[in-house]
């Protein structure tokens, strides 16, 4: 069996990521992996839903509950290209993900600072894997919104 790295997992985010730019949706992407296959993928869907909770890590943990027929997701891991807000975050803290692994930092938006203590008290987390793709897809994206529209490279 093929043991795939952190930055193969983010990688997948990031294509997920970019699935949600092409869609001019906040390009976020996030893959669920349990014992080391991708069994749930998803990019934000906020605006094609009209829904503000389907971000792409709701998005995915509900796909790999489904997938595992569980609430639980103790065996599993979430690699998001930012870091999650506090809904997504206290999500994963309710599936007892085992490991949270995201790209770039959100000092506006993110977990840690509204939430530090949201994750399960098991759950691993790890930042920064392929944080400069991460924040750059980011930055790129609202660069050319500000400008008039964003064009997918």
């Amino acid at each position: 069996m093929t043991l795939f790295t952190d930055e193969y997992f983010m990688n997948q985010a990031l294509a997920e990521a970019r699935a949600a730019a092409a869609e001019g949706e906040v390009p976020v992407g996030a893959v669920v992996v349990c014992r080391n296959q991708i069994i749930a993928r998803a990019h934000n869907q906020t605006e094609r839903l009209a829904d503000p909770t389907a971000h792409a890590e709701m998005l995915a943990l509900t796909g790999a509950t489904g997938v595992l027929g569980a609430k639980y997701l103790t065996d599993c891991a979430l690699y998001v290209t930012l870091e999650p807000c506090a809904m997504c975050a206290a999500a994963a803290g309710l599936a007892q993900i085992s490991l949270l692994t995201y790209g770039a930092s959100d000092s506006k938006r993110g977990f840690r600072r509204y939430a530090p203590g949201v994750l399960h008290p098991k759950t691993l987390v790890r930042h920064g894997v392929r944080e400069e793709a991460c924040a750059a897809l980011m930055q790129a994206f609202f660069r050319e919104k500000r400008r008039g529209g964003w064009v997918p490279s």
